[in-house]
């Protein structure tokens, strides 16, 4: 996936200025999608370029005027397209994965084992902030429309994952210190 679909969806659920679409994609704890901004910014200009948005100038007092991103039908069917694409399973790269099975051909396995609870802390971190726009952000499952359901279950998805690499992450730092233990 592209950052140009993560910016046509979230512009389709509520067109914004480009702060407000990085601010969103915090705010999603990174389940959804993360970019810096400088990158948001330079999408979003060739993405109107291309026809894909419009930006509309908003006037603000005592303010530059904000511009303010929707999209266009050229960019509703370009995520149309790209929705009827199929994507690669497990398409994420896993480089911590192959230091761990390199770790029998050499390596500190000390470096490795903090190597492994530095990521199993970053994983932590972002459950629990996941974890937190979940409380805020849902609630009460009885008043969600369609768009919420579907933006939870993606959430969900990313809870899931991280609890998962969480417990992977336990498993790793384990068998790391006992077979470093083992004559």
């Amino acid at each position: 996936m592209a950052l140009e679909h993560a910016i046509l969806v979230s512009l389709l659920e509520r067109p914004g200025s480009g702060y407000e679409l990085a601010r969103r994609f915090e705010q999603s704890a990174g389940t959804f999608w993360t970019a810096p901004h400088q990158q948001i910014y330079r999408v979003l200009k060739r993405m109107e370029r291309d026809g894909r948005l419009r930006v509309d100038e908003v006037a603000q007092q005592g303010k530059p005027d904000k511009k303010v991103y929707s999209v266009t039908a050229d960019g509703r069917a370009a995520l149309g397209r790209w929705l009827d694409e199929p994507v690669e399973p497990g398409s994420g790269r896993r480089d911590l994965a192959v230091k761990i099975r390199g770790a029998a051909f050499g390596g500190d396995r000390a470096r490795l084992v903090a190597e492994a609870e530095r990521h199993r802390q970053a994983h932590a971190e972002l459950l629990n902030r996941c974890l937190a726009v979940e409380r805020r952000d849902f609630p009460d499952a009885s008043e969600r429309d369609t768009g919420q359901e579907l933006r939870h279950v993606v959430l969900r998805g990313g809870i899931e994952a991280e609890r998962a690499t969480v417990a992977w992450l336990d498993d790793v730092i384990a068998t790391l210190r006992r077979i470093g233990e083992a004559p």
